[in-house]
């Protein structure tokens, strides 16, 4: 089996489990959701929202799903928070599993990705580890809080790189609500 064949394989298999388990109701676990259009982050338990974070800003390009490094938007999707930096600048962070596998599966079929990249990217959608930040998908975008930011600006504009940002005392609410693991829906 040739090296594209075998990556072809793994890719097919990861692709059928990711959509069975994709398709399972959230039940009544607690998961974010993130709607751009109204600039507002809802915590939700099942079907119903529990918290309301209202007044929220994304990249400063917009949002897309063809996202690429230094392109200052922010991906939409179904992602999960991979990981929390409580020393951030941006004073917390939440990580998110970008870019995930519908990300990964575009950049691969427009040639953005090698295949020693492809496969750190399955390694990591097998390990449950936090995928390759580094590419020409970019990477490290979250939730996350202004830090010392200008709250003035915060209000007025979409500002980020590509991340969604709360004020402090919004972050610091919603991590009551989350950790690593929680579903995460940018729509």
């Amino acid at each position: 089996m040739s090296m594209r064949q075998w990556i072809w394989l793994v890719w097919g298999v990861w692709l059928g489990m990711h959509a069975i388990l994709s398709s399972a109701q959230p039940g009544n676990e607690v998961w974010v959701l993130v709607e751009t259009g109204k600039q507002r982050l809802m915590v939700m338990q099942g079907d119903r929202p529990v918290d309301t974070f209202e007044g929220i800003s994304f990249g400063r390009n917009g949002v897309t799903r063809e996202k690429v490094s230094g392109d200052n938007k922010t991906p939409l999707g179904v992602f999960h928070i991979a990981w929390v930096n409580d020393r951030s600048k941006y004073h917390l962070f939440f990580g998110l599993d970008y870019p995930n596998f519908s990300y990964i599966k575009w950049g691969w079929r427009r040639g953005m990705l090698d295949v020693p990249t492809l496969r750190a990217f399955i390694r990591a959608n097998y390990q449950s580890a936090i995928p390759p930040q580094n590419t020409p998908l970019g990477g490290y975008i979250g939730i996350h809080g202004l830090g010392k930011a200008d709250r003035r600006i915060h209000g007025r504009f979409n500002w980020t790189r590509g991340c969604i940002a709360l004020t402090n005392s919004q972050i610091d609410r919603l991590r009551r609500w989350v950790g690593v693991g929680t579903t995460v829906v940018i729509r």
